[in-house]
């Protein structure tokens, strides 16, 4: 267990965020600028309506659960404030979040940085200290391996989302949360967009019949709620209209291929 706080700097904003027990918490406060979800005070400060930050997370405003200003959120929690914000800044922040601190902190925790690694190492720190927390970081990683069977640490934050999202933000959600790899035709092929859509129309999920209906979800797929088709009309020149139709994953459908994929992932 720590509760050193440890901050992490992207040029623009300053993240402090501490570990306990193998949970990550971030700044509640620091966290919902950088999703985009603030306003700028008459003072020119960019501040945060605690308000808004707890209906976009959906805590119960009793005294003891309300979030506020110096509160800490935990990495699930992170995750709802960024499907929920749905904004090119809370995308770039998390894209930051995801491809850097969290890979940092699970490659020696919050409080093990590089510098310590190194001093250790170098016998300019207690072995016996190195040895406890290798053993505490795999106690840690069993633990969250079993919890994540057969749910992501972020999937139910997902499940009562009302926004749907594209096929490609997903695939680049999954990859982000450290699903590297899907079977595309017998084989292991990097996570992707394009490789995504092959295993979604190779399971069934998407028509894989070329024409019209290319990509688009198959009868079993909306039966069980994982899509909704957008359609939206176009003028042409010549008077007439054009109908696009988009597809997106609902909430209920993240979460269904998030579990999905983990299951393959894990053995």
């Amino acid at each position: 267990m720590t509760n050193e706080v440890k901050v992490f700097s992207n040029g623009k904003i300053d993240l402090p965020v501490k570990e306990i027990d193998g949970q990550v918490y971030f700044d509640a406060e620091v966290a919902a600028i950088g999703l985009g979800i603030s306003e700028t005070a008459k003072s020119g400060n960019t501040v945060v309506k605690w308000t808004r930050v707890n209906k976009y997370l959906s805590i119960d405003t009793s005294v003891d659960e309300k979030i506020r200003k110096g509160s800490w959120i935990t990495e699930q929690q992170f995750y709802k404030l960024a499907f929920k914000a749905n904004n090119a800044v809370a995308e770039a922040f998390q894209d930051w979040v995801a491809g850097e601190v969290l890979p940092a902190i699970r490659k020696h925790g919050v409080y093990m940085t590089d510098q310590k690694a190194y001093d250790l190492v170098n016998n300019k720190g207690s072995l016996i200290d190195l040895l406890e927390q290798a053993a505490n970081q795999l106690k840690q990683k069993d633990i969250q391996i079993s919890e994540m069977k057969p749910k992501v640490l972020f999937a139910d934050s997902v499940a009562s989302s009302e926004t749907t999202i594209l096929i490609g933000v997903l695939a680049k959600i999954i990859k982000q949360n450290g699903i590297e790899y899907l079977t595309v035709e017998g084989k292991p092929k990097p996570m992707g967009q394009n490789n995504f859509f092959k295993w979604l129309r190779e399971n069934g999920y998407l028509i894989s019949r070329k024409g019209d209906s290319w990509n688009t979800p198959t009868q079993k797929a909306m039966d069980m709620g994982l899509f909704e088709v957008k359609e939206s009309t176009t003028p042409n020149p010549d008077g007439s209209v054009r109908i696009t139709k988009t597809t997106k994953v609902t909430g209920k459908g993240q979460q269904y291929f998030i579990n999905k994929l983990l299951g393959e992932n894990v053995a």
